[in-house]
């Protein structure tokens, strides 16, 4: 059996401290974002129906979203987590990340001497919150081997630096992204097959894109939402791999771009063809003929 004492709450506004089987462990604070997802109900129904736990004998499944950079995969897990009253735990994945960096952290404190710090995983897992792994086959093989306990039914992670095996709250709840590019690693077989179900996320739907652009810019003029809506449409069309995230990102460069030139009464189509020019570059350009 796993022991936890908690020590100190609230040390300071990033951690609170714990003790496991003797050894004190600084825990990070959840993420809190104003994330909403909208559109695309099947992929959250699919998502929390993987959470789910049905029986005493069953667990949680660790769904992966798939799909292209931008999309709204990690935003789709976190309302998700949301909706299911849980706190969130967001670990960035690199090609650097290593196994201590997923589990917990020795540093040196002010003293000179030795404390540990847990990784939001674990954070997530001691708490009973959701970890949203993002951009996760973005990381090596070493890494993904120290979460192999955590992911079957064993569901717990062993830290070599620490010393510790820790054992994951009943609540806790774990989600995978995965971008769609080839900027990634080949995610192992045995990892493969702990990592289900597999979600796809897709470009959404025009009447969808205009309401994520409303919900992130309310400021915007309609005439810039329908202009940009329009040309995300031709770019899904043709396969290209331009995101709401893009989208954004050119409503927004645009409205401040006409605002500064609001005096000089500045033409609105060529304002809006040089800010998606300069968020995409020029091959963009043939997506608005």
């Amino acid at each position: 059996m796993v022991l936890i004492k908690r020590v100190e709450d609230n040390m300071n506004e990033h951690e609170s401290i714990i003790q496991i089987q003797g050894v004190e462990i600084a825990l990070g604070f959840p993420d809190e974002f104003s994330f909403n997802w909208i559109g695309q109900q099947d992929v959250l129904d699919q998502l929390l129906a993987a959470w789910m736990v049905i029986d005493k004998d069953d667990i949680p499944l660790n769904p992966r979203l798939i799909g292209k950079p931008g999309v709204g995969k990690t935003t789709l897990a976190y309302a998700a987590a949301k909706m299911i009253k849980r706190d969130v735990y967001i670990y960035q994945c690199t090609m650097d990340t290593r196994p201590e960096d997923l589990l917990i952290t020795p540093v040196v404190d002010k003293n000179g001497g030795i404390r540990y710090v847990a990784s939001a995983l674990v954070t997530a897992m001691v708490k009973g919150g959701v970890c949203i792994l993002d951009e996760a086959n973005r990381m090596s093989e070493k890494s993904w081997a120290s979460l192999a306990p955590l992911l079957d039914t064993r569901r717990y992670i062993e830290s070599i630096v620490a010393g510790l095996k820790i054992s994951a709250h009943p609540d806790f709840r774990i989600c995978v992204t995965m971008n769609d590019d080839a900027s990634t690693f080949e995610i192992p077989e045995y990892i493969h097959s702990r990592l289900q179900p597999q979600i796809y996320l897709d470009f959404p739907e025009a009447s969808e894109e205009k309401r994520i652009l409303r919900e992130n810019l309310p400021f915007l003029d309609e005439e810039i939402v329908n202009y940009v809506v329009n040309f995300l449409q031709k770019a899904h069309a043709r396969n290209e791999n331009y995101t709401i995230r893009d989208g954004i990102n050119i409503a927004r460069y645009a409205a401040k771009r006409l605002k500064s030139l609001e005096a000089k009464k500045a033409d609105f189509e060529s304002i809006l063809r040089q800010a998606i020019v300069m968020t995409l570059g020029d091959e963009a350009i043939v997506h608005l003929f």
